[in-house]
């Protein structure tokens, strides 16, 4: 009797170690669960580009950076004049509108002996004004020059129109001057006449350079003006 009752109590207590052991098992497999969901934010950072831990966005990389540099530089990169011969202040007030579109420089052609309101009355045969233009060889003399010509890429050339020609003194500019390698664009003012062959003739004197054909504009021409007439030369610049 007693052997069988330790037999009992044996096997009871076999069974009730299996049982605790069995329990711990299934704990410790609810716990180590959790572990696999540490990578579940990866895709939410991804489908916002990429952000780190803070949200900020990733820098822009250097050929990014370079990329817009360039577009700002190619805009800016060729050196541009604007030379203007202007008795009455006319041909003055257009070539600042031209100028200040492009950021360009400006070059007063101003003659060694001003004109006077005597030099300048057409209706007298024997003005100074009148003499020079009868005189295809005359060539009134410049104060002054322009420092470093070489360094501009394109070069604008305004004046009035005189007896539907450019002034002699354009023609004095233009020969005391290599052109060669540049772009040149020519523009005169004038009450009624058009710019005639007063730009080819100039050309002419230049022997060099790549010449556009004339324009005439308006003495209120506005920078908006200027800047359409300019970006329609197809110049490799933009006017503003």
């Amino acid at each position: 009797m007693k052997k069988l009752t330790a037999l009992l109590l044996a096997g009871f207590m076999a069974f009730s170690l299996t049982a605790c052991s069995e329990s711990g098992n299934k704990t410790d497999n609810k716990t180590a669960a959790p572990e696999n969901t540490v990578n579940s934010t990866k895709p939410e950072q991804e489908a916002n580009g990429g952000a780190d831990s803070q949200g900020t966005s990733p820098e822009k990389t250097e050929g990014e950076n370079a990329g817009e540099d360039t577009t700002n530089e190619d805009t800016n990169s060729k050196k541009i004049l604007v030379a203007y011969f202007s008795a009455t202040h006319t041909t003055e007030g257009v070539a600042k509108v031209i100028a200040e579109s492009l950021g360009a420089d400006m070059y007063e052609i101003v003659p060694e002996q001003p004109y006077t309101s005597a030099d300048l009355d057409y209706n007298d045969k024997n003005s100074r004004s009148t003499a020079e233009m009868n005189d295809k060889n005359s060539r009134p003399a410049i104060s002054g020059s322009v420092e470093d010509m070489g360094k501009y890429d394109i070069v604008f050339i305004g004046y009035p129109i005189w007896w539907g020609d450019a002034p002699r003194i354009i023609s004095t500019f233009v020969e005391s001057y290599d052109f060669s390698g540049k772009t040149v664009v020519p523009f005169c003012t004038s009450a009624s006449s058009g710019v005639g062959s007063s730009a080819s003739n100039i050309e002419q004197l230049a022997g060099g350079g790549t010449w556009l054909s004339g324009t005439r504009l308006n003495a209120n021409t506005s920078r908006s003006d200027a800047a359409e007439w300019v970006n329609g030369l197809d110049l490799g610049v933009t006017a503003e």
